[in-house]
């Protein structure tokens, strides 16, 4: 519920009176739980934040010599998470209030690296920086599309795009 509201009105919009109304609680039982609108959302971004940290350590951990495999399961994580992943988009302020921006370029960097390799050239860079973010950004936008036929051509083209 709270999520919706972040996604219409944004995060910094979004007050705790609008959660609670919307949750059908009263604001002192929904500050029993969170005391203030950050606590709420941190609440919200911890299975985000823990499911991308795990997937990032599990990456380096078997160093897969396997793009597509990497692609396709970062498609997977990013799917899954695809409402809070618009909603932090949308609101990068929170993002950084959170210290979460940080983590997510260092996550990214760390699998650009599985992806092309140690020492890439700008141009290598780039294409694994498009490669994960366009894959980030179909899984966000084209929500009334099947996942399985969106995942295929997702996967496709970020392949493409490493291979160009």
């Amino acid at each position: 519920m709270a999520l919706d509201l972040f996604a219409e009105q944004g995060m910094q919009q979004t007050s705790l009176r609008q959660i609670a109304d919307r949750l059908g609680v009263t604001k002192p039982a929904l500050y029993y739980h969170f005391a203030s609108r950050e606590e709420l959302v941190s609440s919200l971004v911890t299975p985000l934040f823990d499911d991308f940290n795990t997937y990032v350590e599990e990456q380096e951990a078997t160093a897969s010599a396997d793009p597509r495999a990497l692609l396709e399961s970062y498609f997977d994580l990013a799917y899954k998470h695809r409402r809070l992943i618009q909603v932090a988009i949308s609101d990068m302020t929170v993002l950084h209030q959170l210290d979460l921006a940080s983590k997510f370029i260092d996550w990214r960097q760390r699998l650009i690296a599985l992806l092309i390799g140690p020492d890439p050239s700008l141009d290598h860079q780039v294409r694994g920086m498009v490669a994960l973010g366009g894959l980030s950004d179909c899984a966000v936008m084209f929500e009334h599309v099947d996942p399985a036929d969106l995942r295929a051509a997702a996967v496709a083209a970020a392949v493409d795009t490493l291979r160009a």
